[in-house]
């Protein structure tokens, strides 16, 4: 079987797993990004005869945010990532 190129995953797969990564136990997150934006001009075509103004938007920053509501972005942290029983930490400690 080959190897893996590429792995996809969804903004939610996302923020369920940077919700983990910082141990968080309630409340709704979501995806955030962050842009900036610059421009260039650049040439359509190898012989660059064909000039124009472009504008480019890198991504400065990707995390997570704190939502009020659900939606496509976003995760519930309790239920993707409950908190241990008190229980069970001490048994596991």
């Amino acid at each position: 079987m080959p190897e893996a190129q590429q792995f996809i995953f969804t903004y939610r797969d996302i923020a369920e797993a940077l919700v983990k990564q910082q141990g968080i136990h309630e409340g709704l997150w979501g995806i955030y990004v962050e842009f900036a934006i610059a421009a260039a001009n650049i040439g359509t075509t190898p012989e660059g005869n064909d000039t124009v103004p472009a504008a480019i938007v890198p991504i400065q920053k990707i995390g997570i945010q704190r939502f009020d509501e659900a939606n496509s972005l976003t995760v519930d942290a309790a239920k993707v990532n409950p908190a241990p029983k008190e229980g069970a930490e001490a048994a596991s400690g």
